[in-house]
């Protein structure tokens, strides 16, 4: 009788053992596709802002280009570049690079930039820094975003493409200078790589 009380304790524990691990694969799986929906509806409501329709005359959410170069764009995963043309001609681009070494990890950025190689606007599409210091970063918390607009690679300067604690033109936050200096670097090089890709960027 003992024995087969333990064997059904046993049974019961292991059933509730594999359940919990469904659960949680479950729930996991459930979140992660839920934070990409979120993330797909951002991007989609964000391309606009960046480059106005008004501009473009292109399906701007199927004329895409997937491209890999993890030294300047952060990632060794294909990143999405959104193309905008007006009458057959190239307008601009909003890639999707990485900045690999936030304070807590990744950044994900969208990045639009025109035929000219300038700026004309980011925004931050996931991150996981700290609230109320590195989340400074998303225009849901401040302005600090736009102070990229209209930058490109000689304005400034190389020199210039750092924080201000390392001699460049670009504020940092308070006891967040990791995180405004991870995108500070993962916009100058994605303004590198577009200059380096721009013909095949635009390649049909």
């Amino acid at each position: 009788m003992l024995i087969k009380r333990m064997l059904h304790a046993a049974l019961l524990l292991t059933f509730f053992a594999v359940l919990s691990g469904v659960l949680v694969a479950v729930s996991f799986q459930m979140t992660y596709q839920q934070i990409k929906a979120n993330e797909r509806a951002y991007l989609l409501r964000t391309l606009n802002v960046l480059i106005p329709y008004q501009q473009y005359d292109n399906d701007l959410f199927t004329d895409i280009r997937e491209v890999q170069n993890e030294a300047l764009l952060g990632t060794d995963e294909p990143v999405m570049i959104y193309r905008a043309r007006q009458a057959g001609q190239p307008i601009a681009a909003v890639l999707t690079p990485v900045a690999p070494d936030g304070y807590n990890g990744h950044i994900r950025l969208l990045v639009g930039i025109n035929y000219e190689g300038i700026l004309i606007g980011v925004r931050v599409l996931s991150h996981k820094e700290t609230p109320g210091l590195g989340d400074n970063i998303d225009m849901r918390r401040s302005n600090w975003i736009l102070g990229f607009n209209g930058r490109s690679l000689i304005h400034p300067d190389e020199s210039g493409w750092k924080v201000k604690r390392d001699g460049g033109i670009f504020d940092q936050f308070t006891s967040a200078t990791i995180t405004a200096r991870a995108v500070v670097k993962a916009l100058h090089n994605t303004l590198l790589f577009f200059k380096q890709s721009r013909d095949e960027i635009f390649a049909d």
